[in-house]
């Protein structure tokens, strides 16, 4: 069938069908223009484990989502699919973080990795693990890039989207990042893990097509990570969550906010938006939650202003 033969055969009222699509809906990756990579890894989280799971819930429970949105009403008919998570991702996963429990526990207990070769080995292993997975969502990416379809990535832990940036950097020669987070994310290599959920900008910043990061609900970081802010100059801008609120304490509304946002950012943007940085109050079972953070509306009230900017939005 045709992509305008699927539409018409469509009930977008009907009973959300579990056909193991995305809301049920009838489009392949042929047929689509929107394709969600979905990549079940958590390994080198530091805290609460379980986001792996995350791109197998959302896809078993957005049959129960409605398709109309007053924005753009018939968004279902642009075509999305949601790529089925893979098993060998996942089974690798499973198998490796116990392993990587055990080491942060024996980090946390004030151990050295360099004393023990079973630690060494261990973290190496993850290592090398994080390396191939990292390449295989570059390649996937990168040729459904080269198709044309519009791209964006479910996980999992926050390291999962390097490959993808680096898909990216590929085939847009500058770029901009829209970061919604409570972290920063701006560790060298955080508990040696070279491609720790902690460190997935720190290894962005190393590409140089990316040309501006730009860090919003940011409440929870190191000295260090602000000094590497701090040494990218205007290539990062930080809006702390505290100096948010106190902004709109003072009269400032969250659309001035927005929009001073916004103008930090290039022509093409990505977006990266971890759970944390909203309220955890909304999502009290991620993985670090920590206090504060936007509202729900707030953050879709920013992504709708960079949208109408005339941004745009690659992935």
């Amino acid at each position: 069938m045709t992509k305008a033969e699927v539409i018409q055969s469509f009930d977008p009222n009907g009973v959300g069908l579990r056909n193991g699509h995305f809301i049920g809906l009838p489009f392949t990756e042929d047929t689509a223009e929107l394709i969600l990579l979905s990549i079940p890894w958590d390994v080198t989280v530091s805290y609460r484990a379980g986001t792996s799971t995350g791109p197998a819930n959302i896809l078993q429970a957005s049959v129960q989502l409605d398709l109309f949105d007053p924005d753009m009403e018939d968004a279902w008919k642009l075509g999305i699919y949601f790529q089925p998570p893979a098993a060998d991702i996942a089974a690798r996963n499973d198998a490796l973080r116990p392993v990587a429990e055990q080491y942060i526990e024996f980090l946390e207990n004030g151990g050295d990795p360099a004393q023990s070769p079973f630690f060494q080995r261990v973290r190496e292993e993850i290592n090398h693990a994080c390396a191939e997975l990292k390449e295989r969502v570059r390649g996937t990416a990168l040729q459904l890039l080269q198709r044309g379809k519009l791209l964006g990535l479910v996980g999992g832990d926050h390291s999962t989207p390097l490959g993808f940036l680096e898909a990216l950097a590929e085939t847009h020669p500058s770029f901009g990042v829209l970061h919604l987070d409570a972290h920063m994310d701006l560790r060298e290599a955080y508990e040696g893990f070279r491609y720790s959920h902690a460190s997935i900008f720190f290894n962005a910043l190393q590409l140089e097509s990316i040309t501006q990061l730009t860090q919003v609900g940011i409440r929870d970081f190191c000295a260090e990570e602000l000094e590497q802010a701090k040494s990218q100059g205007s290539r990062v801008a930080v809006f702390f969550d505290q100096n948010l609120q106190e902004h709109k304490f003072l009269g400032k509304t969250w659309h001035e906010q927005c929009l001073d946002i916004i103008a930090t950012l290039p022509e093409k943007v990505y977006i990266s938006f971890d759970m944390d940085g909203l309220d955890p109050s909304l999502c009290p079972h991620t993985g670090t939650p920590v206090p504060g953070g936007l509202q729900l509306g707030e953050a879709l009230y920013l992504i709708k202003q960079l949208a109408l900017s005339g941004r745009k939005i690659i992935g």
